[in-house]
């Protein structure tokens, strides 16, 4: 635990049209910072963590446990442990996705 600085935080290039800052964490949560472009995509995928992914900017396509819904700046989702989930970026945006516990995979 402690203060995390975003100019001490370097972004991760997950591919050429997403990237993710990790903001803070500790054991019990994870707090990400992800940027796409039009057309970044998310692959369906899982985890034991539960997640909230609340949208800062763009539009998503995002599917849950095999239900596809549009989602925009304001909306939020909760995903619970192990849900299959993914997205598809229709126009350029940001989230903010929050892990409990913390994603040691996505540390260095």
């Amino acid at each position: 635990m402690g203060f995390f600085f975003d100019k001490d935080i370097k972004a991760k290039v997950l591919d050429g049209k997403s990237s993710r800052k990790v903001l803070a964490h500790c054991d019990d949560v994870m707090a990400c910072h992800l940027f796409f472009e039009q057309g970044g995509r998310g692959t369906l995928h899982s985890h034991p963590h539960t997640q909230i992914c609340y949208v800062i900017s763009g539009v998503f396509d995002f599917t849950l446990s095999g239900e596809t819904r549009r989602i925009s700046a304001g909306d939020s989702v909760c995903i619970p442990s192990d849900a299959e989930h993914g997205l598809e970026c229709i126009e350029k945006g940001e989230l903010i996705d929050i892990f409990t516990p913390e994603r040691k995979d996505f540390l260095p």
